[in-house]
C-alpha cells in the first residue's frame, strides 16, 4: 500500500506544475495529473506546494563543546528537523588530534544509529595534518561514503588548524573527489583580542561579537579561497555571516573558481543589537561567526537571490540558556557557541525570501534542498521530485501563520533565537522515504527510521 499526495502543485528547483504523486516502496513511483487512489492512502495537498524534503547540510547533534554537550541528540534534533520540513541532515563528525578519521566516523555512526528519525550523512572535520590523516581521506571518500571535510581557521587550541593542514587537505580532496569546507575566521587575531577584553574586565555576551570583528571573517575567507586556488581545489565556505565574506566568495567565482557559499537563518533575521538584550538573554546569540550589524542581512539575501550564495544550512548547535550558556555568565568566552535553528530553517527562508518577494518557490527549493544534495553527493536520490527518487516529500502550506517560540518548538532546548517572530508558511505533511513523519505539529514518525546516506564523490557543479 502506497500513499497518493493529491491536489498539490509540484515545485522543484527548475519546474512548477500541477500533479499528484504516488509514494511506494520508499520511492516516488508515479507522477501524474490525477492518479488513481484505489488501494492507497491519500493525503490532501490542495492549496499547497509539494516539494522535495529539505536537506540541512550543517548540523551539530550530540556534540561535545565548551565543557558540555549539545542539548539535542540525533533523536530530538532530527525530530525537530522533520517537523520543520527537513528530511535529511548532514552532521559533522569531530576528529580529534592523534585519532584516526575512521574511528571518528565510527563514533558518530554510533551516536546516530537507532536514534535518527530522518536520513543522515556525515562530514568529517580534520584536526591535524599528519601523513596518516591525509592518507585516510581517499579511503573515507571511496569506502565510507563521506565526500566532505571541514577545516577550522578559528577556535585556537581547540579546533583550529594551520594553513599547512588546510592546504594539504585541499590537495587531497582535489585529487580524490572530496570537497573541503572551511570555518573562516582568523583565530589567532581573535585569541589576542579576546584576551585583551577579558584582561580589561569586559565580560558581557556582546563582547563575543566585538572580539570577533567582521574583518577576521573577511580575511580568513580571502585566505582560504587563495589557498584553494593554489591547490586547484573546490571550496565550500560555511555559515557566511557578513557582506565582506560573501563578497570574497563572489570575487573568487568571478575568477572561475569552484567556490560555494552557505549562509544560515540567524544571519538573515538577527543582528548585533540582540547581544545587548538584558538579563543574559544576549547569550542566546553567542555563535560563531557572530551576528553582524543589520545592514549585512540585505546583502546576504541579495547574494542568495543571485545565487552567489548557494546553500542554506541551519548550523544547529543547541545549548540551554539555563545550565549551559550560563557557564559563561561571568566570562563571554566561556559561553558555549551555538543556537537551535534546525526546526525553523525552512520557515525563515520562506518568510524573508519568498514572502519577502526576493525569490520564488523554485529558488527556495534549490537553496534548501537541491543544491545541498548536489554538493554533498545525494542527488538525484534526494533533493528533487522525480520518479525513482527517494520519497522524501514536503507538503508546504504557504498560507498558515504561526509565531515561533521556545514554548511550542520541538527541539530539546529552552530558548529560540527567533522567539516571537511571526511567519506565514509551514509544513502540512512531511514524508521520509514514504513514511509520514510529520502532520502539522504532530510527529508521526519513529525513532531509528533514519538511515545513513552514502555520498558520491564530489565533482564541481554549476549552481
Amino acid at each position: 500500500m502506497g500513499t497518493v499526495v493529491a491536489g498539490g502543485t509540484i515545485v522543484t528547483a527548475t519546474d512548477t506544475y500541477r500533479a499528484d504523486l504516488l509514494l511506494e516502496d520508499q520511492k516516488i513511483a508515479l507522477i501524474g495529473e490525477t492518479l488513481p487512489t484505489g488501494g492507497h492512502g491519500v493525503v490532501d495537498a490542495s492549496g499547497c506546494y509539494v516539494m522535495p524534503g529539505g536537506i540541512d547540510p550543517h548540523t551539530h547533534l550530540d556534540m561535545p563543546f565548551g565543557g558540555t554537550v549539545t542539548a539535542d541528540d540525533f533523536e530530538t534534533g532530527t525530530r525537530g528537523a522533520a517537523l520543520g520540513g527537513t528530511t535529511t541532515i548532514v552532521d559533522f563528525a569531530l576528529h580529534t588530534r592523534g585519532d584516526s578519521l575512521h574511528n571518528t566516523l565510527a563514533t558518530w555512526h554510533a551516536k546516530a544509529a537507532g536514534k535518527a528519525v530522518i536520513d543522515y550523512g556525515f562530514h568529517l572535520t580534520i584536526a591535524d595534518g599528519r601523513d596518516e590523516t591525509m592518507a585516510e581521506i581517499p579511503r573515507i571518500i571511496a569506502e565510507q561514503g563521506v565526500n566532505s571535510f571541514k577545516v577550522f581557521m578559528a577556535y585556537k587550541h581547540v579546533l583550529q588548524v594551520d594553513d599547512e593542514t588546510i592546504f594539504k587537505t585541499l590537495q587531497q580532496c582535489a585529487k580524490h573527489g572530496g570537497l573541503v569546507q572551511v570555518h573562516a575566521e582568523n583565530g589567532d587575531v581573535i585569541e589576542v583580542i579576546t584576551k585583551q577584553a577579558r584582561d580589561a574586565g569586559l565580560t558581557e555576551p556582546k563582547w563575543h561579537a566585538l572580539t570577533r570583528p567582521v574583518e577576521c571573517e573577511g580575511e580568513a575567507t580571502h585566505r582560504a579561497i587563495r589557498l584553494a586556488e593554489i591547490a586547484n581545489a573546490p571550496l565550500y565556505v560555511v555559515h557566511v555571516s557578513s557582506a565582506m565574506a560573501a563578497d570574497a566568495i563572489s570575487d573568487g567565482r568571478k575568477r572561475g573558481l569552484a567556490i560555494y557559499g552557505e549562509t544560515c537563518p540567524q544571519y538573515l533575521v538577527c543582528d548585533f543589537s540582540d547581544y545587548e538584550r538584558p538579563n543574559f538573554e544576549g547569550a542566546k546569540y553567542v555563535l560563531s561567526p557572530p551576528i553582524r550589524d543589520k545592514w549585512n542581512q540585505g546583502v546576504l539575501l541579495r547574494k542568495l537571490k543571485n545565487m552567489e550564495l548557494h546553500s542554506f544550512g541551519s548550523d544547529h548547535c543547541s545549548f540551554n540558556l539555563c545550565g549551559q550558556k550560563e557557564l559563561g555568565k561571568d566570562d563571554f568566552s566561556k559561553i558555549p557557541n551555538g543556537a537551535p535553528t534546525i526546526e525553523d530553517r525552512l520557515a525563515i527562508l520562506w518568510e524573508v525570501g519568498v514572502n519577502g518577494g526576493l525569490m520564488g518557490p523554485n529558488q527556495f527549493v534549490a537553496l534548501s534542498s537541491t543544491n545541498p544534495a548536489k554538493l554533498f553527493g545525494l542527488f538525484p536520490r534526494k533533493g528533487t521530485i522525480a520518479v525513482g527518487s527517494d520519497a522524501d516529500v514536503l507538503v508546504w502550506d504557504p498560507n498558515t501563520a504561526r509565531t515561533i517560540s521556545a514554548k511550542t518548538h520541538h527541539m530539546n532546548v529552552d530558548n529560540n533565537v527567533f522567539e516571537g517572530m511571526k511567519i506565514t508558511g509551514r509544513p502540512r505533511f512531511v514524508f521520509s522515504r514514504g513514511l509520514k513523519v510529520a502532520e502539522g505539529d504532530t510527529f508521526t514518525g519513529r525513532k531509528g527510521h533514519g538511515t545513513f546516506q552514502r555520498a558520491a564523490k564530489f565533482f564541481p557543479v554549476q549552481l
